[in-house]
């Protein structure tokens, strides 16, 4: 390095506030520059950014140390004539870093005086430009506390960083505080901008050495006249370009002085129609630039890393997902084949009060088909076991098939919608074995047989085991059967479920009994009969209902826990499944289902083309829901 002491950077300018012979050479002390604390303005074109490179060539000149931060990419002219690391974001940089080479070339500047240039303007993202910026400053106060060697970071534009007005991020309280603590590590610097009006003033009145250039905004002559005095104000706006007041704590006056042109590539200058010529710019030393590269290959090897990790984790995850459903499908599916088998020996076995479900399989080592005629009232949402009492619904997939006097094949679609694959698929065989002995005694009246191995014989031939033993039976086998028990308990006149609910009396909330729906097709029948559809619905069941009427559009898993299940997947849409199927709640999409008790009400009214006010429709809706949905 060298003992230079003092640098010439400009010649004493006539005219107002000039001091001294005109033509004598200005020099400034290194050391109050390096250490110190400077302001150079002037507005566009007035030549602040000559000044500023004037002072680095003469600071290069002689070795020592700086790191200018280019808000605008014009001091790569420097290469021209300086080996000077030229780092960045773009190709046209030595070398591309981020935040994370901060603390390298924090040290290359210290320890091994580069000279460095920090061209944020090829940055894409603002943001990341300023977090380089920050780290490069943070490194830079931190190293320069233990090397105590003289530096100078000489900041473009530094109005964006510490402005007067707004807050003042990260960025620059780091730069305040270099301005504040510095000096007393040897870390020195020097702000550039064109509006000193929107400069904090905290910092230009800190300042050990200020240059004024060509001012012409009010605002800013202000500031000029509160500096200096009202008389440089009026003047300032009067400078040639290049020419500024000097304004120093170690000169008992302000100097007018014209400062030297840089003797570098001028890449700041305006564009002229003529022909643009890149110089011919040094290069740096290629360990300087492996040293960082090698920062580069690494910070690029952990991202890598990263990503596969990240790739691996998502990987897994969705792995685990998949198999946690493929566990859910699999509880699901072994649930409902259970519920499956109960529910399909149920009704071929038939209900016989009185008698146990053994009494019933042994009693007088015969099986006996049921009597339709004298057996329990069927009701909706409920089957017989072997006990001859009805069975809640809440067994869960059992209810899907308690609709009306026998099987709803529609039960079959909803298996499907809760295991979305084939309802019959992954059926083993029970483990229940008939323990029925004697001989069958045959029930005629429609053609089946009764055999003492529980068989359904239907009258072309179909057969399907009621024990539990046929492991390998097709849905269409299963639906031929149900069809002929669902034919035997309509009765033997062949009347559908529907005939069969149209002669079922209906029992109002108050305990009054209303004729037939066959007898008289008003509005108040339409209504008494949607009330006996809710109030025959289980509790849980009839609670998930007036959940979706409170809630909106749910899901059946919550509407499900609301009525006080415990939200596995099988029960919920076992229940919701019966509100499907009867027309009371309707799909919203996405798994989503909605209230729609009002406009089944409307559509039945419809089908019988009863019309009624929208009013009378209301009061209907009102009347429904108080005393079924509530009851």
């Amino acid at each position: 390095m060298s003992e230079t002491e003092q640098i010439t950077v400009a010649e004493r300018s006539p005219g107002f506030g000039g001091a001294g012979e005109t033509g004598t050479e200005v020099s400034l002390p290194v050391v109050e520059l390096l250490t110190g604390r400077g302001f150079v303005t002037g507005k566009s074109g007035s030549g602040k950014s000559n000044s500023a490179s004037v002072v680095a060539e003469k600071l290069l000149d002689n070795g020592f140390g700086l790191l200018i931060v280019d808000i605008d990419g014009e001091y790569y002219g420097l290469k021209e004539e300086y080996e000077i690391l030229h780092a960045g974001a773009d190709e046209e940089c030595d070398i591309q870093i981020s935040a994370d080479h901060a603390e390298k070339l924090a040290s290359l500047a210290l320890e091994q005086n580069v000279p460095i240039i920090l061209d944020i303007s090829s940055y894409l993202d603002e943001s990341e430009a300023e977090a380089v910026l920050t780290a490069v400053a943070r490194s830079l106060f931190a190293k320069a506390k233990k090397q105590k060697q003289p530096f100078l970071l000489l900041v473009e534009e530094v109005h964006e960083y510490i402005p007067e007005n707004g807050s003042v991020g990260e960025c620059g309280r780091m730069l305040i505080k270099i301005g504040k603590r510095g000096r007393k590590h040897g870390l020195g610097i020097c702000g550039i901008s064109q509006r000193p009006a929107d400069v904090k003033k905290d910092f230009i009145t800190q300042c050990d050495w200020l240059l004024w250039h060509r001012l012409t905004w009010n605002n800013d002559t202000k500031v000029v006249g509160r500096i200096l005095d009202n008389d440089y104000a009026d003047a300032v706006e009067d400078l040639d370009d290049g020419e500024g007041f000097l304004m120093t704590d170690w000169a008992e006056t302000i100097q007018r002085v014209q400062f030297f042109r840089k003797q570098t590539f001028d890449a700041g200058a305006t564009p002229g129609l003529e022909d643009f010529e890149r110089p011919e710019l040094k290069s740096v030393s290629d360990d300087l630039v492996s040293e960082l590269e090698d920062i580069s290959d690494e910070k690029q090897q952990r991202e890598n890393e990263i990503q596969e990790l990240r790739e691996e984790l998502d990987r897994k995850n969705s792995r685990i997902a998949e198999l946690e459903r493929e566990l859910q499908d699999a509880r699901d599916l072994s649930r409902m084949a259970e519920q499956f088998v109960d529910s399909l020996v149920e009704e071929v076995n038939g209900a016989q009060p009185g008698r146990t479900e053994r009494e019933r399989r042994r009693g007088n080592g015969k099986t006996t088909a049921p009597d339709l005629d004298s057996g329990p009232e069927l009701k909706p949402d409920t089957t017989t076991n072997g006990d001859g009492a009805a069975a809640d619904d809440d067994g869960g997939f059992g209810e899907a098939f308690a609709e009306g006097n026998g099987f709803d094949d529609d039960a079959f679609e909803g298996l499907a919608e809760s295991a979305d694959e084939d309802p019959m698929a992954g059926f083993g065989e029970s483990n229940e074995e008939s323990e029925s002995e004697g001989e069958s005694e045959g029930h005629e009246d429609d053609g089946t047989a009764w055999t003492t191995d529980g068989e359904v014989a239907s009258a072309d031939g179909g057969a399907v085991a009621a024990n539990g033993a046929a492991s390998e039976f097709s849905a269409d086998a299963v639906l031929e059967a149900l069809n002929s028990v669902t034919e035997m308990a309509s009765g033997s006149d062949g009347e559908s479920q529907n005939a069969v609910r149209r002669d079922t009396q209906f029992i109002d909330a108050d305990g009054t009994e209303q004729t037939s729906a066959t007898e008289s097709e008003d509005a108040e029948l339409v209504v008494r009969e949607l009330k006996a559809d809710i109030s025959g619905l289980a509790t849980k069941t009839r609670k998930m209902l007036e959940f979706y009427r409170e809630t909106g559009p749910e899901t059946p898993l919550n509407a499900h826990f609301s009525a006080g299940g415990d939200g596995t997947r099988t029960d919920a849409y076992a229940h919701n499944r019966r509100l499907r199927t009867t027309g009371l709640i309707q799909h919203a999409g996405r798994g989503y289902y909605e209230y729609h008790v009002p406009e089944l009400l409307e559509q039945r009214l419809a089908d019988r083309d009863i019309a009624v006010e929208d009013t009378t429709l209301e009061e209907y809706v009102a009347d429904i829901e108080d005393s079924a949905l509530q009851g």
